[in-house]
């Protein structure tokens, strides 16, 4: 990086002191000296971007050297009178067509950083694109495009290049513009000095085409400056490096800042200006007022995608809360509640004052589960344990939960009904084979049952839970495959 920033100082030097001897010289010679100095720059760039293999900019800059070199033949050589209908502005007329081209498939290299937008910020790239070029297209209008419009009209085909060359560079430069708040590839510092060189050749271009639509022959060397820089800009932008700018934590990226700029800014300039000369006397003529309707409508369109953009990331933001609430309560392996979300529906049952109905709550360990892991491995055990949630699930009802506590242990919350019909149903429904990639698994369940008839605030869920895990073990110590309804030293406790 300290390397190309000399190089750069240097260039800067050489291109002040070039412009100042141009400036001071005689005609022929500041204009012999500018020409050449353009030439040597261009074909430095054409040499820098073939070895860095950019196809586009490469063709980009043999454009710029044949227009320049077809330029100094017609002009300083043959004297072809301005303007020009020779190859050269042609020439020149390619080189931001080129670069637009290069522009976008550099677009096409995208980064995880990058904004991926869908067909609507697609839609809004484009709105944002033409509100930009509308608002540069009244400014300009305003200002000097209307004389402009009327040369071009009588001198014919010749002066329509020589306007076509800037307005080439100005759609280059609404394109970087705007394709940099989307695309990390084109906020790096070879397109900022491509967009140097737009700004500085289109600048001198329109001066160029005013005088020629003024019938000027002479162009003053001051208007070449622009020409001059534009093929040094060029070079520096083949010798830049790419470095990879990743967001500051905590600081507005500048991508979303061109993002909230783009395009109020060249809008509120365009409407300053048009106020300005409507103030002092000036008058709207129908292009004008036609194609500033035009931008205002396209303005109102871009906030309504704008708007529906916010509406459908606002309900991806709900979606996503949601998702992650529920990932938070539930058991990611079976679907069902987790430990922390049934304590917590237990606590809120236990707190119910007038219960009418018995609290039950029945603690299931699932007898047979290690050795279906152990001979057929963790993958099928997984679908059993799914499939012994899916069938609780199943077997109660909508309102009651089911969720799993830990390894092989489940555990079901149902206010109401009669715990021996329940315990007895769900180890029924767990009894039955499990058949998994053509296998065939036979696991049991003990039932640990403890039941809750009124409210007492001495009552915990850790009281509920241990009373439920007691009965369980009892189960098992009776032989497996039962259900024990326990009840517990805890007063009314059954």
């Amino acid at each position: 990086m300290k390397r190309f920033w000399a190089v750069a100082g240097c260039v800067g030097v050489f291109m002040a002191i070039a412009i100042l001897t141009a400036l001071a010289a005689p005609r022929d010679i500041g204009i012999a000296i500018d020409k050449v100095v353009q030439l040597v720059f261009a074909v430095a760039a054409l040499i820098a971007y073939a070895r860095s293999r950019d196809r586009w900019m490469t063709a980009a800059m043999v454009s710029l050297s044949i227009g320049l070199s077809a330029w100094i033949w017609g002009q300083q050589i043959m004297g072809v009178q301005l303007p020009s209908s020779t190859i050269a502005p042609i020439g020149f007329t390619m080189v931001p067509v080129l670069c637009l081209a290069a522009v976008i498939a550099k677009a096409q290299k995208r980064r995880s950083d990058d904004l991926l937008p869908n067909y609507r910020s697609r839609t809004v790239i484009v709105l944002d694109g033409l509100i930009v070029i509308g608002s540069l297209f009244v400014l300009t209008w305003v200002s000097a495009l209307e004389s402009l419009t009327r040369a071009w009209a009588t001198e014919g085909p010749g002066f329509a290049t020589v306007v076509a060359h800037p307005a080439a560079y100005l759609v280059l430069l609404v394109a970087i513009v705007v394709m940099s708040w989307t695309h990390q590839a084109v906020r790096q510092w070879p397109m900022l000095f491509v967009a140097l060189a737009g700004i500085a050749q289109s600048s001198s271009g329109w001066v160029f085409a005013f005088y020629i639509s003024k019938g000027n022959t002479a162009i003053p060397a001051t208007a070449d400056i622009g020409f001059m820089l534009c093929p040094a800009f060029f070079l520096l932008s083949a010798l830049a490096p790419v470095r990879n700018l990743d967001p500051t934590p905590g600081r507005m990226r500048m991508a979303d800042l061109l993002h909230l700029l783009v395009p109020y800014l060249p809008l509120a300039i365009t409407g300053l200006f048009v106020s300005w000369n409507t103030a002092t006397g000036g008058r709207l003529n129908p292009v004008e007022i036609y194609v500033g309707l035009l931008i205002v409508c396209l303005v109102i369109m871009r906030q309504l995608f704008t708007m529906m953009d916010n509406i459908r990331l606002m309900d991806q933001l709900r979606v996503s809360r949601e998702q992650l609430r529920h990932e938070a309560t539930h058991d990611p392996l079976t679907g069902v509640a987790n430990r922390s979300l049934f304590r917590e529906r237990l606590e809120r049952a236990l707190s119910v004052r007038d219960r009418s109905t018995p609290l039950i709550l029945l603690f299931i360990d699932v007898d047979g589960f290690k050795a279906v892991n152990d001979n057929n491995g963790h993958a099928e055990g997984d679908m059993v344990l799914r499939n012994v949630a899916a069938r609780l699930v199943n077997s109660v009802r909508p309102e009651d939960t089911v969720a799993r506590l830990g390894g092989d242990e489940f555990g079901v919350l149902v206010d109401g009904g009669d715990a021996d019909e329940i315990g007895d149903r769900l180890l029924t429904v767990l009894g039955h084979p499990h058949e998994v990639h053509g296998r065939v698994h036979r696991v049991h369940a003990s039932i640990g049952v403890a039941q809750r008839f009124s409210y007492d605030p001495m009552i915990t869920a850790d009281d509920v839970l241990g009373a439920a895990d007691a009965a369980m073990y009892t189960a098992k110590r009776l032989g497996k495959g039962m259900v024990v309804v326990h009840g517990s030293p805890l007063p009314e406790m059954t």
